[in-house]
């Protein structure tokens, strides 16, 4: 047939994928279920298993010391952990601080009371050298921490402060900058407001 055009045929239509009904595998019976998850209360091994859970305890310590001395917040301490706890270690630590300098003090206090039955003065002076100390101290760490807690309140929600921020920043002060645990990241005098 000449000068006639082919009529073209329609592709045929994709078959619908059949999917298999159910899983594909047979279920499990109960007592393979429960032989599947079953695990012995006491370790076949108990020497292994000790050294397996030593092993991994020294390695969880040595990745918290690590994170205590670089500032790592996936190892640190859930009492270190979190960013208000990292803005206030840098708040304490950036600043001069006299109360750091209150332990070395009351230890050169208490030994000069061992000299008192020798030299009584010198004893008396210690002792009040060591509460003028511990009074600037006091107050002095008091003052930084309410001063701490109002900023803290103006920068975050008052959700993510967590309980006990105070005596955290408290408890930082007293401490002698080379024994803060985790070590400070500032410099003293970089301030970050």
């Amino acid at each position: 047939m000449i000068g006639r055009s082919k009529k073209e045929t329609p592709a045929p239509a994709p078959a619908p994928e059949v999917t298999p009904a159910g899983k594909g595998r047979p279920t499990p019976t109960r007592k393979e279920a429960q032989a599947r998850n079953q695990r012995p209360l006491v370790p076949t091994d108990r020497k292994v298993a000790k050294a397996e859970q030593r092993k991994r305890r020294n390695e969880l310590y040595a990745k918290q010391q690590e994170a205590m001395r670089t500032g790592d917040e996936r190892y640190l301490p859930l009492r270190d952990k979190g960013p208000v706890r990292r803005w206030v270690r840098d708040y304490v630590d950036a600043r001069f601080s006299p109360s750091e300098y209150f332990l070395p003090l009351a230890m050169a206090s208490i030994i000069l009371l061992f000299f008192a039955s020798v030299v009584p003065e010198v004893a008396v002076i210690g002792m009040v050298v060591m509460y003028v100390a511990f009074a600037i101290a006091l107050a002095f760490a008091i003052g930084i921490t309410l001063i701490i807690k109002r900023k803290l309140r103006a920068r975050f929600d008052e959700s993510e402060i967590p309980r006990f921020t105070g005596i955290y920043a408290f408890s930082r002060l007293f401490q002698p900058r080379f024994l803060r645990a985790p070590k400070p990241q500032v410099k003293r005098g970089e301030r970050r407001d």
